[in-house]
């Protein structure tokens, strides 16, 4: 049987503070967060590898300290509206509802939404609303947004999603390489009405089901 406590203190200590994890708020959540009752039963033993998780059809459970840098980047406070984008089972929304204010937790595949939402429900977590739609479109809805996330690899962040940011909004992902080469975390900030971005470090995340870019006129 997994000791999964050791499991966790092992993610942390090992995976977590090594690669430039260092926010201790952060670190305790994860130190406490059961990472692995956001998993099937056939899964949880592989919940704190060093590697993203398959879920099928195209998704993944985002690697443990690529999802925590891309979380410490956004800096999230307390006060802060965020949104996480391809939610999934809610592992990552769970993770910031500890930090901000409300989350709304987008999610395409309802299977997954409902599992998340039961989670949720069984470990007591609130401060988070479920938002059933196309995850490239985000959630209007509730806009503007402090943080946004997008739990997964995009070629490129959809305009529907960056226009949700709130002005010093900050917005986190993994940006994919077309060729298949490792993808890239960035850090985008709106500031005086304008979304920019940098890259921060290589992340081999998985692409997200259907954030292919538009498609664009050649000669």
């Amino acid at each position: 049987m997994t000791d999964f406590a050791l499991a966790r203190r092992n993610m942390v200590e090992g995976q977590l503070r090594p690669n430039r994890v260092n926010n201790a708020g952060l670190l305790a959540i994860l130190a406490d967060l059961p990472r692995e009752r956001f998993l099937p039963e056939a899964l949880r033993s592989v919940a704190y590898a060093d590697d993203d998780v398959p879920l099928g059809n195209g998704r993944f459970m985002m690697e443990p300290m690529v999802l925590a840098r891309l979380i410490q980047i956004l800096q999230p406070q307390a006060e802060d509206k965020a949104m996480v984008v391809a939610a999934g089972l809610g592992y990552g929304a769970a993770i910031l509802a500890r930090l901000t204010k409300s989350v709304a937790a987008v999610e395409t595949d309802a299977a997954m939404a409902a599992a998340a939402r039961q989670t949720l429900s069984d470990l007591g977590l609130s401060g988070i609303e479920q938002v059933a739609g196309q995850a490239e479109q985000g959630a209007p809805a509730g806009a503007p947004y402090d943080v946004i996330l997008i739990e997964g690899a995009v070629r490129e962040v959809p305009k529907a999603i960056s226009d949700q940011l709130a002005e010093g909004g900050r917005l986190a992902t993994v940006i994919a390489d077309p060729s298949g080469a490792l993808g890239v975390a960035h850090l985008f900030v709106k500031q005086g009405g304008v979304v920019s971005g940098r890259p921060l470090f290589d992340a081999g995340s998985p692409a997200l089901p259907g954030f292919a870019p538009p498609a664009r006129f050649t000669f």
